[in-house]
């Protein structure tokens, strides 16, 4: 009977400290995810192609406000191309979430993105809402694998 008490009182001494290193684990995540996720928007204004390429899956599935979809090659190429152009993403709203002992994150948030203005010149902004799954991969770190985007209503100037 003595050897059980002193084995549970052992266990809920250890259960808090392992809790916290999990929880303090999945914070740190969580921050080095959300600083990824504005790094990739200013890489996307930037056309930082090194840094896209970095954080991006080879087996990414974009899926544009629009339905169309893109993998990693086609959209990046988008950018060169000049089919996706950025002049300014501002971040609303940005929430993480992590699983998997660390190593899975799906963000969401919202993102208001600015264009070139119109040939009429007037501004031209999109508010989306949008998911991202991140993997962390031990070797290239995290990488973005899953993004939907969804447009929002029109934003005013």
């Amino acid at each position: 009977m003595q050897k059980h008490f002193l084995l549970l009182a052992l266990l809920l001494l250890v259960l808090p400290v392992l809790s916290f290193a999990q929880n303090k684990k999945n914070m740190d995540a969580a921050k080095e995810v959300e600083t990824l996720e504005r790094q990739r928007f200013a890489a996307q204004v930037k056309k930082d192609y090194a840094l896209l390429d970095k954080y991006f899956s080879e087996d990414l599935v974009y899926t544009h406000g629009s339905g169309k979809q893109d993998n990693k090659a086609t959209y990046i190429q988008s950018i060169r191309d000049g089919k996706s152009v950025y002049d300014k993403i501002d971040v609303e709203a940005l929430n993480v979430r992590v699983y998997n002992d660390g190593l899975t994150a799906v963000v969401n948030g919202t993102i208001v993105i600015t264009s070139p203005p119109s040939p009429s010149g007037q501004p031209n902004l999109a508010r989306m809402k949008y998911v991202v799954v991140q993997v962390k991969d031990p070797k290239k770190g995290w990488q973005v694998v899953l993004w939907q985007a969804q447009k929002q209503a029109d934003v005013k100037s």
